[in-house]
Formats: structure tokens, sequence, C-alpha cells
């Protein structure tokens, strides 16, 4: 993204070590170190109204107690900013499309996209709705970064240091609650929609027309944990223009949450008539791209004392540069997410009037669209660019900024939930004090974007489900594909009403689990989304829940990090009922028929059956879709395995025979041929003995740093990046640890963090995130999770202050 500053920044540093030698590494030692926060002792904070006590425990996990909710706040800003501001920083130029103020014009694209849909309008918005104690608590927090930055402008993390000792300079501005708010449009593009599923689609159907792609997008399975119909809508666009936005789009993608096809969560929670300890247990373990830092901050915030104007107690997971906990739990009730997934994005086309550019059709009548100028300040350069921005009664048109656009007549509008008022940082506040399943209930009525799958459990012995999300109800169509904006056939004539949306309390069966599956039946009267994950992680949690009458804790940890593959177990007979001539792939062969489908890093089962599975499905797809749609069709996610279980199971489908050849393929040829080429490429790849393809040596995890560590310059990569390390799980399995099948086996997704809330004593809950507390490279806490991680460790929850002080690292106190 920014490799020919990486390069100048890699080679100069490395002159610079070279040339002063022992100079040198003291100014780079120094550079690096200086950042580190101080835990110990008392500081200064101007704008606290009470002193506040900073605990940190051996784990890095700040504690912090404060007698009001300003202080409390604030200081969690103040300590954010402390082990995470480079991550902030970056983030907030994502969330208001301004990346290009700090890395210059390489990131122009991304930011007239961001600006063209209107991230930064709509959080504007947004703010501009909150009520007074949110808007309060959201200055708060500002002040905390604020103060962080008085106190620390020559002592900035080690990235600022290296942008500029090579000319990139930007102000480092105050941080406002704009910031905070745009934050929230950036996880509500990564979680919130179908877009690159319609422009997908919309390929497939120039390819092969609509009736073949309900072969390829297929229903939810019979077989999983609920079942739900889906459609298939009537218009596409070319695939040029598709293919176009689908770059884009995931470009975009690749500088926020990651671009990896099994983002998504599992979460789970057993009633006390399950579990061991007599009370609910909760887990909860979100999928998102693997990053360095960690995306998620774990912190604890206490009022004390605990008052009806400082009622807060919270612990668990939180947002840099967000106040408060996404996810975790209170004194009283503990939660976990999933991403529900509901279509909330539609591309309309539009038909322009050919005597006035700025109006477009609209059941018969011309409408003029509004039109607003963006400017884009870029590094290097002293004039903005200008972006007129066009707007329709659907969303922004997106044209201008999509160069393929730039050549059609027909204009894509891009209609978006998020793009409207939304009240989440309401919902996120309330969350945090709610005391009982009714208010609990009553806060997520304003989680509006993303759509969420909530478990909950309280300290009563109740445990439900809330789904959450602004869902637009359709006049027509069903979001598959781009439709005509100018009929109104195809109008959002309203929203799912929250009353309505899917919910349980307290289920007969003891337990209720989400994990990205259908979370409705046929006879549900809205529509949420056409496709789903197809549920072989929710099958094989349900099947592990049942398997014991009692639960524990640690049968909840064995469940989240569980490898086994139900699509390897499907799959593989197919291959096993064969003959092969070839040596090795008969000792390949071998060694699927001893494998017990569990994909740890020691065992070579894993990477011959991965292997085959692209072959697989690219020899079934690739002479009627072509290689170009394949590199997005062919990841290996959930709808590749079931895709693949299904067609399987009919020997004589039209998809196995090979277009290119004269005769007629069956079933059995393309398996055979596809296990050819795999065991062929393994061979290649890592040698001749298939005892030694184990998993471990392709599934590698490289935690990477989203701006400095992709530069292919080994000493700036060292500094910032840690890995690669053999990784257990894989995609589809609870401990979904994916990949991309056409970039090889490298991890690119991953359970983000791992958590179990005990709600018979809040001390025996459980934690880990991928990387550290610290966003600070050579900070003791910079990656000391890791190893943890890696192993399916947890550390505790420490919740009394008693035990915080007995695990205490530093106490640090702010004084007004």
């Amino acid at each position: 993204m920014i490799g020919r500053w990486l390069l100048r920044i890699g080679l100069v540093l490395l002159i610079l070590l070279v040339l002063i030698g022992a100079g040198g590494a003291l100014w780079f030692y120094r550079a690096s170190r200086q950042p580190f926060p101080p835990i110990q002792g008392a500081i200064s904070l101007p704008g606290l109204r009470a002193p506040v006590t900073v605990i940190r425990d051996r784990w890095g996990v700040p504690h912090i107690y404060a007698s009001n909710l300003h202080d409390l706040f604030m200081a969690q800003g103040f300590v954010h900013a402390q082990d995470r501001f480079w991550q902030m920083e970056f983030w907030r130029h994502i969330g208001t499309g301004r990346l290009s103020e700090m890395l210059g014009k390489t990131t122009l694209n991304q930011d007239r996209f961001i600006r063209t849909l209107g991230w930064n309008r709509a959080a504007q918005q947004d703010l501009e709705a909150l009520g007074p104690e949110e808007r309060a608590i959201l200055e708060a927090y500002a002040a905390g970064v604020n103060a962080y930055l008085e106190r620390n402008r020559d002592r900035l993390p080690l990235e600022f240091t290296l942008f500029r000792l090579f000319g990139r300079r930007w102000e480092i501005e105050p941080w406002q609650p704009l910031h905070t708010v745009a934050w929230a449009k950036v996880m509500a593009w990564d979680l919130g929609g179908n877009w690159d599923d319609e422009l997908l689609n919309a390929r497939i159907v120039q390819k092969i027309g609509p009736e073949r792609l309900s072969e390829l997008v297929l229903p939810y399975p019979p077989d999983r944990p609920i079942i739900v119909p889906t459609a298939v809508a009537e218009t596409s666009p070319p695939e040029e223009t598709a293919r176009a936005l689908l770059d884009l789009g995931r470009e975009l993608q690749r500088i926020t949450l990651g671009d990896a096809p099994d983002l998504g969560s599992n979460n789970w929670v057993v009633a006390g008539s399950r579990s061991i300890t007599g009370k609910p247990i909760l887990a909860n373990d979100p999928h998102l791209s693997i990053q360095m830092p960690s995306i998620w901050y774990e912190v604890a915030l206490h009022c004390e004392p605990v008052t009806p104007e400082c009622p807060i107690q919270v612990a668990g997971a939180s947002f840099p540069g967000v106040p408060g906990v996404v996810i975790g739990h209170n004194d009283r009730i503990a939660w976990g997410v999933t991403n529900l997934g509901p279509d909330v994005q539609d591309l309309y086309m539009e038909r322009v009037n050919p005597e006035n550019p700025l109006e477009v059709e609209f059941q018969g009548k011309w409408e003029p669209m509004q039109v607003i100028t963006e400017e884009i300040r870029v590094a290097g350069q002293a004039e903005p660019v200008r972006l007129p921005v066009r707007i329709t009664r659907h969303g922004p048109v997106i044209n201008d900024v999509v160069e393929a656009l730039t050549r059609t007549q027909t204009l894509y509008a891009f209609r978006w939930t998020a793009l409207e008022p939304s009240r989440i940082v309401r919902a996120l506040l309330r969350l945090n004090r709610a005391q009982n399943w009714e208010e609990f209930h009553e806060a997520l009525a304003d989680w509006d974007v993303p759509g969420q799958n909530f478990v909950y459990a309280d300290v009563d012995g109740h445990i439900g489900y809330q789904a959450t999300g602004r869902v637009p109800i359709r006049a027509r169509g069903n979001g598959l594909v781009p439709v005509p904006g100018w009929s109104g056939e195809y109008e959002w004539i309203g929203y799912v009403p929250y009353e309505e949306m899917p919910r349980r309390l307290d289920p007969p069966e003891g337990f209720i689990v989400t994990a990205n599956n259908a979370v409705v039946d046929p006879s549900y009267p809205h529509f949420l989304a056409a496709v789903w994950d197809y549920g072989d992680r929710a099958q094989r949690i349900v099947d592990l829940l049942r398997a014991k009458e009692r639960l524990s804790i640690e049968d909840m940890a064995a469940i989240q990090n569980d490898p086994f593959s139900l699509a390897a177990q499907a799959i593989v007979p197919y291959v096993l009922n064969l003959s092969f001539e070839d040596p090795l792939a008969r000792q390949a062969q071998e060694i699927l028929r001893a494998w017990d489908f569990r994909a740890t890093p020691d065992q070579p089962g894993p990477t011959i059956f991965e292997t085959f599975l692209k072959h697989l499905l690219h020899e079934a797809w690739v002479d009627e879709l072509g290689e170009e749609i394949l590199e997005d069709l062919l990841t290996g996610g959930s709808h590749n395995r079931y895709w693949a279980r299904w067609a399987l199971a009919q020997p004589d489908l039209s998809w196995w025979d090979d277009l290119r050849t004269p005769q007629r393929e069956s079933r059995d040829d393309i398996i055979r041929r596809a296990f050819a080429q795999a065991v062929a490429e393994l061979r290649t790849r890592l040698g001749g003995d298939p005892r030694a393809w184990t998993w471990g040596k392709v599934h590698t995890a490289t935690f990477t740093h989203g701006t400095l560590g992709q530069s292919g310059i080994r000493p700036i990569e060292a500094i910032f990046n840690r890995g690669p390390y053999a990784a257990s799980g894989t995609s589809a399995a609870v401990n979904n640890v994916g990949f991309n099948v056409q970039k090889g086996f490298v991890v690119r997704s991953l359970p983000s963090l791992r958590f179990i809330a005990s709600t018979a004593s809040w001390a025996d809950s459980r934690f880990i995130h991928t990387t550290g507390q610290s966003g600070l490279p050579y900070h003791p806490h910079y990656d000391d999770f890791i190893p943890m991680w890696l192993k399916g460790e947890y550390h505790p929850m420490l919740w009394s202050r008693e035990e915080v002080e007995r695990s205490a690292e530093g106490i640090l106190r702010l004084q007004p």
C-alpha cells in the first residue's frame, strides 16, 4: 500500500545502523522505547474532576477506578492512547476517508471511495443526533486521548518517528467525538452487508444465466441448525463493472478488518441446568482478520463507589478509540456477539436524463441529484483533490470512483443502512450498564448497524438471544444482484420492527448457539438474508454441547479450540472409495484413511484434504465460469465446502462434465484428476514423503502490522511483525482459523479473541486476544498473548479489586 515509502525507510534505516554503528543502535533503542507509558506513580491529568486509579495487572490489562462517569471514560481514553495511539490514528483516518493525508496518493482511491459513500457525512449526522449523556461521555473520552497527546508530543509511537524521518508529516490533531463515531462505520462496512456477494453473483449471471446461479448459491442445508429459504433476483451489470467494484471494495477491506473469506464468529450460552456450576456459562470468539496489534483491547471499568450517577462495573473487550466494552460482562450480566449478516446494502442502477446529466429517472419522471464536493488533502500535494459526489434517492453514485464505471451510461447508486442516522453509541453505553434481560433487550433496540447476534446470561440464571440491526423491507427482490432504480419496484418500504427481530429467552434445550448460521426458519415473516454461513461450526458446537449432561468452563475452552472438520468428514470418503495407480497418491490416500479429521499442525491429513478440495472445486467450475470468476468464488470458505458436499452426492451432476474435452466426465473422473493434481502440487512444494506434508508447514500465522508490516523489507517487518507460527484449526471448524486458497493456506482470519464468562463467579471467567495489550514494538505486552493464543490458553479475568491488586504490575494514580 505504501511500498515506495517503506522501501526508503527500510534502506535508510539499514544505512543509518551500519554507518552510525552503536550510535544508530542507541538512537533506535531510544526511539522504540521512549513511547512506553508510565504505569507506576502519580501524574497530573488536567480535566479530571477527582483522582483516578489505574491498576495494570500482569497481563497488561488496565483496571480503572473512578468516582464519576466523566473521569472513568476520560481515563479509558488516556490508557487507550498510551498503548494504542498509532492504531487509533490510523483508524480515524480510515473512518473519515483521510488516509491520503498520512500516506499520500497511494491511498487516494480508497479515500475517494469512502468519501463518496459518505462515512464521514454519516458519522457527523450520528454525532449530531446524540443525546447529552452520550455526547458527554464521548467528549470525556476525547479529553483523555488529548491529555495523552499533550504529555507525549515528543514521545509518540515508533511509527510516527519513522514516517517523519523521511518527510511524511501530517498534523496530529486533537481527538474528537467524530473520530469515535466514524469507527462504527468501518465496522458496519466490514460486517454489515452483501455488496461483494451481489457483484460476484452478477458476474456469474453474465457467464451462465440466472437459472444456473441457483446451483451455486445454494439454500441453507436441511441437516444444519435452522433453515431459511433463498431467492434470486433478475438483473446484473456488466462483468467488467462488477469486477472493478469488487477489486476496489476488497482493497478497502484489506486496510480495515481484512478480506478473508471466514470473517464471522461463534457464540453460545449454556443454562445452569446444563453447567456444573448450576449457573449459566457464556462463550464468544469473533473471527476477524489477522493483524498486529490486535483489533481488541481488554479493559475493566469500575465506578467506585457505585452510585445511580456512576453505575458502571464492566470488563471485557474494547476497541481503541471507543469508550466502553463491546464484549464482556458487568456485575449482573454477560454478553457476546456474532455477525448476523443481514442484507442491508443494495446497488441500484440509475437511468440518466440524456439532456441533463444531473437528473435520473424515477417512475417515468426526472429527479435532480444532490451534488456535494468533498476535499481530500494528499501528502506531498499543495492543493486538495476536489471530488464531486452525486447522490440520488437511493444513495451516493459510485461511478466516479470506479474507473470501469466512468465508461458506462448507467449510474450505480449505493444504498446502505449505515448511511442513515444510527444510535449505536447509545446502545453500547446502555448495554454496559444493563442489569437484567429487560434492560439488555431495551439497550439493543438502538443497535442498528452492524446487525449482530447477541447471546446473554445473567446471575439470576437466565439465558437469551437477541438479533439486532436495521433490516430493510423491500417491495421486491432479495438483494442478490443489483436492481433497476428507475422503476420503483425495488424500493425499501420500511424496516423490520425491532420487536419482530428474532429472540429467545430460557429455551427448553438449555443452550443457544449462533455461528453466523441461519437464525430464522421459513415461517419467519421477514427477509433477513439470502445467504448464511452453511452451518458446520454451529452443528459441531451443538454436537459437543449435547455430548455431556453438564458442562464446565474447561469444556467451553475445549469447544472454542476444537479443530475438527465436518467438511473433511463428509468429503474424504469419496476419495477413499477410489483406487489410484500412482504410489504417492496411494500413500496420500492412506494418510487420509487414518486421519481423525482434526486440523492440527503435526498432521499431514489437513494439508492433503485442503489441497484436494481446492483442485476439486477448480476442476468442477473453471470450464464454465473461467479463471477470473474463480479468483473470487474459490476461497475455501463455508460456501465452497458445502457446495462440494452437495455436488459430490450427485455423481451425474452436470458440473462434473469438463466442457473443454470431447468426452463426458463423471464425478469420479474429476475426483481422480483433482487428487492427482493435489499430490503433484504437494510433491513439488513439500517433497516426496507425504508424511512430511504436515499442516503446520503451510498453515502459518503471521501477525502483520497494518501499515509498516507489508513492505518486503525485512528490517522493517522484523520490528513490527511477529511470526510465522504453525497454527491449529481450519476454515469452517469451530477453531475457525481461515485462509484464502488462492493465496495458499497462510492464515488470513482467526478467532480474534476468546472469552468465557462464568455467572457463578466472575473471577472464574477467562479471556485472551491474539497479540498483546500494547501496540508498541518491543514492549513486554506487545506480543505476550501470542503463545497463549496459539496453545488455546487463557488468562483469568480479574474482577474484585483485591484480586487485581494482588496481580498488579503497576498502579498509576491520575490527579486532576
